[in-house]
C-alpha cells in the first residue's frame, strides 16, 4: 500500500467539515504491526515502500512493547520526526544523517544523540478489516481507541498527532509563532485513497519548500571541500532537466563529505539539462537520480529559485516524479477529484456543438508516487543501459536477462529499448490492472518501427520464471499465449521488442465472454484528427441518449477508441451487435464524416471508419497506457469527454509525456475497470423506442 498524499491548495481556517493538524517535517511511514504467538513483527515502509525498520530500531521496539497482548494486526500511517532536547519536533534536516545508514552500530550511535518519534495520524487496517473505506472521522475515533491504553501515545516514541476540528485559526497562529512548516487541513468525511494526491487533504504551508533533481555540481572555492553548489532542475517531458537554480548554503562539513561521495558515484560526461546552466565555476554533471529538498523565498518570473537553502536529500521520492508544487484554488483541485470519482457515471445527454479550439488545461501539477521499489528498478535499469545488457532483478525476485538496451526503436526520436523498459516500469501500476489475466498478442519490432514487424501468437517455449503463459480454451492453433498482469511479463515482452500491449477483451478464466466492448474510430488518410473528435462526440451523444456510459482514449496512433463496460457474462456477439447499431446510427446521421463501410476502397478518403469488428473473440486493441509504434512515440491515453469536447492533439500523448500527465489527472481508466457494466437490455429497448429497430 502507498500513502495518501495532500495537495498544495487553499483551505479555509474555519470549516465544520475540516480537521487541522500540524504538518510534520520528517519521513512519511506506513507501519504494519503484527502480533502472533511467537511475538510481534513490525515493519516500517517509506513513501516508496522502502523498508526503514533497521534505521529506526527505537520505533520498532516501542511498537513491539505497545502491541504485546494485542490480538489484531494494524496498519498505521504517520511521520517519523526528529526531536530536540525538550522532545519537540525538529526539521527534516536533523534526520538527514540517519536515513541512508544501514549498519547497526552507526544507527545506534545516532539514535543515542538524535532522538526521534513516530507521530501517528491514521489507522488503515485493523485485523482483517480495511478501514480505508471509512470516513476520516471514524478512522480517527478507531485510532484514538486503539491507543487509549498507551501512556506513551502523547509524549513517548509513539505519539498521536494533535487534531483540531472545525476551527484552525488558533493552531495556525501557534504554527506562525513557533515557525512550523505549516498545517494540513483534512476533510473529516474523506475516505483514504492509497497512492493518490487529492484535495481531501490540503497543505497550508508557511515556508516555501521544493523537491528538485540534482543534475550536477560546481567546483568549490577557497576552503570549501568537495563541491561549491548543487545544480538543480525539474524534469521535462523529454527526460532532461530544466535548470531552476543552484544551492550552496545549508551544508555542514559532514553533509559536504557524504554528499560529495554520492555525487562522484553518479558522475557522467553529458549535461542532463536541456540547456547548460550558467555558472561562475566549473560544472560537473551527474546522472539525475538524487532528489534534494530546499527552502527558498520565492520563484522568480523566469521560474528560478530565489535564496534557496539546502535541507537534505530525499530517498523516499523518485527523481522522475518530481514536479513544481504550485498552490491552486481548492475548487480546481476538488474538480479534479470529483472528475475522477464520477467518471463511471453516465452524463446527461446534452447536444454539444463541435469546437475546433484546442484546450490547454491549467491544472495543478501533482505527484503520483511510484509503486513499490520502482525507484530501485529504474536505477538498476539505468545502470544496465550504460553497459547495454545484463540481469535485472525485480521486486518479486524474478530475474530477467536484458540485452541490446541501446537499440534505437523509434529512430526519429532516439527512443531506445532501454527507454521503453523504463516507461513500462513507471506506468506499470496503471497498466498492469488493465491487462491482468488477459491473453496477449505480440507484435514484435526487432529492428524498430522503421522496419517490418511480425505477429507472434505462441508463447516462447523457454520462458523465464515469473512470465505467465497458458492455453486459451478453444484455441486449437496456439498451444499457449502470454497472459498479462505481472511486471515480469510486461518487461519480458518489451525485451522481445513488443512495443504495445494488445490484450483480449476477455480474461483467460472466461474467454467466451467480454468485459468491455470498443468502438474504434479509424480515420482514412484524408481525414483530420478534428474530424475524429467530431465523430467521437457523436458516438458519445448516441450512447448518452441510450443511458450508456463510455470512456474515450487515444489509440496512440491516429485514431480514438471509445470503450463501453459490459456486465459479466456478455457474449461477444451481443457486444459487437450493440456497437454496430451505434456505429450505424452515427454514420446515417453524419454520412460525410463517418462510415461503417468495411471495404477500404469503397470508403470516402476523408471519412472516419467506425470500426466495430474488433469486438470478435480473439481480436485485440492496444490497451490504455500502452506504447504504440507511431512515429511520434504515442501512448494510448485515457481522456475525459471534456477534453474531447475542447479538442486535443494526439501527438501530445507519448511515452515521454504520459507519466507527467497521470501525475495531473490520476488513473482515468480506473472507472471503466471498476464499473459493473451497462444495462444492454435497457439500452436496446431505448434503441427500439427511438428508432424502431
Amino acid at each position: 500500500m502507498l500513502p495518501m498524499l495532500a495537495t498544495l491548495a487553499d483551505a479555509p481556517l474555519r470549516d465544520p467539515h475540516l480537521v487541522y493538524e500540524r504538518k510534520y517535517d520528517g519521513i512519511r511511514a506506513l507501519v504494519t504491526v503484527t502480533p502472533d504467538a511467537r511475538g510481534v513483527t513490525v515493519s516500517i515502509a517509506s513513501r516508496l515502500g522502502n523498508d526503514k525498520s533497521a534505521q529506526f530500531p527505537e520505533i520498532v521496539q516501542a511498537l513491539e512493547v505497545w502491541a504485546r497482548g494485542r490480538r489484531q494486526a494494524v496498519v498505521l500511517d504517520g511521520e517519523i520526526v526528529a526531536l530536540d532536547g525538550a522532545g519537540q519536533p525538529l526539521g527534516f534536516g536533523r534526520l538527514q544523517p540517519r536515513i541512508h545508514l544501514t549498519g547497526g552500530k552507526d544507527v545506534a550511535r545516532l539514535a543515542a544523540t538524535q532522538p526521534v518519534a513516530l507521530y501517528v495520524f491514521d489507522l488503515l487496517r485493523e485485523g482483517d478489516e480495511d478501514l480505508c473505506k471509512l470516513p476520516l472521522a471514524e478512522r480517527r475515533q478507531r485510532l484514538e481507541a486503539t491507543f487509549a491504553p498507551a501512556r506513551q501515545s502523547r509524549e513517548g516514541v509513539i505519539r498521536l498527532s494533535r487534531q483540531v476540528a472545525g476551527d484552525g485559526e488558533a493552531l495556525m497562529a501557534e504554527a506562525q509563532a513557533a515557525g512550523w512548516e505549516g498545517l494540513v487541513a483534512k476533510d473529516a468525511r474523506s475516505l483514504y485513497r492509497p497512492g493518490r494526491r487529492t484535495a481531501d487533504w490540503r497543505k497550508l504551508k508557511l515556508v516555501k519548500r521544493q523537491e528538485l533533481v540534482v543534475g550536477g555540481w560546481t567546483e568549490p572555492r577557497g576552503s570549501r571541500h568537495r563541491f561549491g553548489a548543487l545544480l538543480l532542475g525539474l524534469p521535462t517531458p523529454d527526460g532532461r532537466l530544466r535548470y531552476v537554480g543552484h544551492v550552496g548554503g545549508g551544508f555542514s562539513e559532514n553533509a559536504l563529505r557524504a554528499l560529495g561521495a554520492r555525487l562522484d558515484a553518479l558522475a557522467q560526461k553529458s549535461c542532463p539539462f536541456e540547456t547548460a546552466p550558467p555558472s561562475n565555476d566549473k560544472p560537473h554533471w551527474i546522472r539525475p537520480a538524487l532528489v534534494a529538498e530546499v527552502r527558498f523565498s520565492e520563484w522568480t518570473k523566469d521560474g528560478n529559485l530565489r535564496h534557496p537553502v539546502f535541507i537534505g536529500l530525499r530517498d523516499d521520492v523518485v527523481a522522475t516524479a518530481i514536479a513544481r508544487e504550485t498552490a491552486a484554488p481548492a475548487a480546481l483541485e476538488e474538480l479534479l477529484v470529483r472528475k475522477s470519482a464520477t467518471a463511471s457515471r453516465p452524463s446527461v445527454a446534452v447536444s454539444r456543438p463541435s469546437t475546433k479550439k484546442r484546450a490547454v488545461a491549467a491544472v495543478p501539477q501533482t505527484v503520483v508516487p511510484a509503486g513499490d521499489d520502482t525507484a530501485a528498478v529504474l536505477d538498476s535499469l539505468a545502470a544496465l543501459e550504460e553497459r547495454g545488457s545484463g540481469r535485472l532483478t525485480l521486486p518479486s525476485g524474478d530475474v530477467l536477462e536484458l540485452g541490446n538496451l541501446k537499440k534505437v526503436l523509434w529512430p526519429e526520436l532516439g527512443i531506445t529499448k532501454g527507454e521503453l523498459l523504463r516507461y513500462y516500469v513507471t506506468i506499470a501500476p496503471l497498466l498492469l490492472p488493465v491487462v491482468r489475466d488477459r491473453p496477449l498478442v505480440m507484435r514484435r519490432f526487432p529492428n524498430g518501427i522503421a522496419h517490418a514487424a511480425f505477429y507472434q501468437h505462441r508463447a516462447p517455449d523457454d520462458l523465464p520464471p515469473g512470465v505467465r503463459a497458458a492455453p486459451v480454451p478453444g484455441d486449437t492453433d496456439v498451444p499457449a499465449r502470454l497472459v498479462g498482469g505481472s511486471l515480469t511479463t510486461l518487461l519480458y515482452m518489451a525485451q522481445l521488442a513488443v512495443l504495445s500491449q494488445d490484450p483480449y477483451f476477455s480474461r483467460i478464466q472466461s474467454v467466451a465472454t467480454m468485459d468491455f466492448a470498443a468502438i474504434d474510430l479509424d480515420p482514412m488518410d484524408g481525414a483530420s484528427f478534428e474530424r475524429v473528435l467530431d465523430v467521437a462526440r457523436w458516438v458519445r451523444d448516441e450512447l448518452e441518449a441510450l443511458g450508456v456510459a463510455s470512456f474515450p482514449k487515444t489509440s496512440g496512433a491516429s485514431g480514438l477508441h471509445v470503450y463501453l463496460p459490459l456486465p459479466s457474462g456478455t457474449s461477444y456477439k451481443a457486444g459487437m451487435l450493440f456497437c454496430q447499431i451505434v456505429g450505424e446510427l452515427v454514420a446515417k446521421k453524419h454520412p460525410r464524416d463517418a462510415t461503417v463501410e468495411r471495404t477500404v476502397n469503397r470508403r470516402d478518403p476523408t471519412t472516419v471508419y467506425v470500426d466495430c469488428l474488433q469486438n470478435i473473440e480473439g481480436k485485440t486493441l492496444a490497451c490504455a497506457y500502452s506504447a504504440r509504434a507511431s512515429v511520434y512515440g504515442g501512448a494510448s491515453t485515457p481522456l475525459t469527454w471534456a477534453e474531447v469536447d475542447a479538442g486535443v492533439d494526439p501527438k501530445d500523448f507519448t511515452i515521454r509525456t504520459l507519466p507527467a500527465r497521470v501525475r495531473h489527472v490520476g488513473d482515468l481508466w480506473e472507472a471503466l475497470r471498476a464499473s459493473s457494466g451497462i444495462d444492454l437490455a435497457a439500452a436496446l429497448a431505448h434503441v427500439h423506442a427511438r428508432h424502431g429497430r
